[in-house]
């Protein structure tokens, strides 16, 4: 079973970012206490009790004490038996990890996401990012120094180019270079997406900020993939790339279909037959769980929503979706049903199919969503 707790704090908020946060700390201990009341509240949740991953996001993990860490991994054992071998991850801003704070942190975690976006300061300023190009390579170093085998980092790519004075090689280009530099054991990539509800969104909106070029985009990734590839780097999801055993196995469980339990403002979770996704602020929430009450709204799965789910999350691994999985969702036999769709997919060359296994292509991971979509039930 899997356990995911949403902090929703950052000291700043990124142009880019559209996740549920808070730059206002004040409220940071009452909204711990409120995700421990929750934890106890939603202890039954999951099929069982025992634990194989549990994943601190946000917002900004890495900004909560010790007292305030020690107070949920408290709760936490008091509810669930978290396995001897757990990959317990946190999400972490290298301006957080000073050697003190990787020394505390090394108390409760064994897996480190660095969200480093990019290594060139004009670009972290552009994107208004609270640490600096030398906190993003140093932490990295720091990290291994206090006992952090297990490592990811963050990377964005399809940024505009723009005012670089080195022409001979793109912010990209670097950024990857870097990171092969640091040997890093595994990276999550991401394409700059604009969303209306941000800065860059409302400075598109007045016309101040053009769409991403989606051919520029396009271009990085396939860059990226291959220099992964060659670097001895497994590309097992879409955006991620990992050494030999360093899947992220709680990111992993979600692709799989696998239960897991959301804990905190804008959390979601799953239990194989339903999903639920917590209210997206911070005083709500707060309020409701200290009348004993869950703000979530509950989603009972069709059959079509879970086959078309599993399509959506399966074509992403480098597993793919099984065609008998896929026939027991059904409740009939997948490959007859849709038997034109996918004909049309293998056709187009970015779907083939491997025994029981429908995997993407090289060229069809630049359309996954397309893929699933084509091969939805309705």
């Amino acid at each position: 079973m899997h356990l995911y707790l949403h902090i929703p704090f950052c000291k700043q908020a990124c142009h880019y970012c559209d996740f549920h946060f808070s730059t206002n700390l004040s409220q940071k201990s009452a909204l711990v206490e409120a995700l421990c009341a929750e934890i106890a509240l939603q202890n039954e949740y999951l099929p069982n009790n025992k634990l194989e991953t549990v994943y601190f996001g946000g917002g900004t993990p890495s900004l909560l004490t010790e007292q305030e860490l020690a107070t949920i991994f408290d709760t936490i054992h008091r509810h669930f038996v978290v396995s001897s071998d757990a990959e317990i991850t946190l999400e972490a801003n290298p301006d957080d990890l000073s050697v003190s704070k990787l020394q505390l942190l090394r108390q409760y975690v064994n897996r480190l996401s660095i969200g480093i976006q990019t290594f060139d300061e004009a670009t972290l300023r552009w994107m208004n990012r609270a640490h600096s190009a030398a906190e993003a390579e140093n932490c990295v170093q720091l990290a291994r120094e206090t006992g952090f085998e297990t490592l990811s980092v963050d990377l964005i790519y399809g940024i505009p180019d723009a005012g670089q004075t080195d022409k001979k090689e793109s912010i990209w280009q670097r950024d990857l270079q870097k990171m092969l530099e640091l040997d890093v054991p595994h990276l999550s990539a991401y394409a700059l997406t604009i969303e209306p509800d941000t800065a860059f969104g409302r400075w598109q909106q007045r016309g101040k900020l053009p769409a991403v070029d989606e051919n520029l985009a396009a271009g990085q990734f396939e860059e990226l993939s291959k220099a992964m590839v060659r670097a001895g780097y497994e590309h097992y999801e879409i955006s991620n790339f990992a050494r030999p055993e360093q899947y992220a196995r709680h990111n992993t469980a979600y692709w799989q279909r696998r239960p897991y339990l959301g804990i905190g403002p804008s959390a979601h979770s799953y239990n194989g037959s339903s999903r639920q996704y917590n209210i997206a602020n911070n005083a709500r929430y707060t309020v409701a769980i200290g009348k004993g009450d869950i703000p979530a709204t509950v989603e009972e799965l069709s059959m079509a929503d879970q086959v078309n789910d599993y399509l959506l999350t399966g074509l992403r691994t480098k597993w793919g979706c099984s065609l008998s999985a896929l026939t027991t969702l059904a409740g009939e036999d997948f490959s007859k049903k849709q038997a034109a769709d996918l004909a049309a997919m293998y056709a187009s060359g970015w779907l083939k199919q491997e025994g029981d296994w429908l995997r993407l292509t090289e060229s069809g991971k630049l359309f996954a969503d397309r893929v699933a979509a084509s091969l939805f039930f309705e």
